[in-house]
């Protein structure tokens, strides 16, 4: 079983600091422009529109294949690829949950991406958790 939480900063490097930074900043922009009432499709279209704005490229509902034994069996939506580095998955809500948290490694691992950005808009503010993919 992966460590899930096994991302200690004092004692890893921080992946991409620089435009993880950058991002986790814009989802707070879009947190305090919107606040905490608005379904997903919602925060998605902001973030898009302040990417542009700050023209960092990025992919959005970036598909991900399933494959068993070689074969596509069907296929999976990222919200946002930023750069072509980091995976984005905006989420409505106060807590983090596990199943999100798998659903990003495996986002993660299917994409071979090395960082993930889960992001909950809720009442208490925007929360973000990343994940690393350990196996890039």
């Amino acid at each position: 079983m992966p460590k899930l939480f096994a991302n200690n900063t004092k004692t890893s490097k921080i992946i991409y600091k620089e435009l993880s930074y950058k991002v986790v900043g814009l989802l707070f922009e879009v947190y305090n422009q919107l606040g905490s009432d608005f379904q997903e499709k919602y925060y998605q279209r902001a973030l898009s529109k302040l990417l542009q704005k700050e023209t960092i490229p990025f992919d959005k509902e970036f598909p991900v294949d399933i494959v068993v034994e070689g074969e596509k069996i069907g296929k999976n939506f990222i919200d946002f690829v930023i750069s072509g580095k980091i995976a984005v998955d905006l989420k409505k809500g106060n807590r983090f949950r596990m199943g999100d948290i798998k659903q990003m490694l495996t986002y993660l691992r299917s994409s071979k991406l090395k960082l993930g950005i889960i992001a909950y808009f809720g009442s208490k503010g925007v929360r973000v958790k990343r994940i690393i993919n350990s196996k890039v």
